[in-house]
């Protein structure tokens, strides 16, 4: 409404413009020396702290662990819903991948034939190889 105001204010009277949009003109000229609130300034002062936690941990730490460590070693009391609040406004998400859970694959597996047998034994190199491939992600 302000903005509309400011914006037809040269061409318009402001108290007319006031009364047709039933916006007090005292609201009108106080929201030119608007300073922000307490409130504010503690949101800005958190939300750097906030910011200086989040970077420093390389985007790891969710809002839990900074609401523990702004507890401990800065002087603000705050509760964890602020500053997931605050969290969520500057656009903070910590860095979360899913473990890695073996799955039973989709498809039918199909056996081989076990040629060895479990005989390994050989008379001469490179007869028999083996080897254990079980340190091979494959999904």
């Amino acid at each position: 409404m302000i903005q509309f105001i400011n914006s037809q204010s040269g061409s318009k009277n402001v108290t007319d413009l006031c009364r047709v949009l039933n916006v007090p003109k005292s609201t009108y000229y106080h929201s030119f020396k608007k300073q922000p609130s307490y409130y504010e300034k503690e949101n800005e002062k958190l939300t750097r702290c906030i910011k200086q936690i989040y970077y420093n941990s390389k985007g790891r730490y969710g809002a839990p662990k900074i609401h523990f460590i702004l507890i401990n070693e800065y002087p603000f009391t705050v509760s964890l819903k602020r500053v997931q609040r605050l969290m969520n406004h500057a656009n903070l998400r910590s860095i979360t991948v899913k473990k890695f859970r073996a799955m039973p694959p989709n498809q039918v597996i199909v056996s081989r034939e076990n040629l060895l047998k479990q005989d390994f034994s050989t008379t001469d190199l490179n007869q028999k190889w083996v080897s254990d491939i079980t340190y091979i992600h494959t999904k």
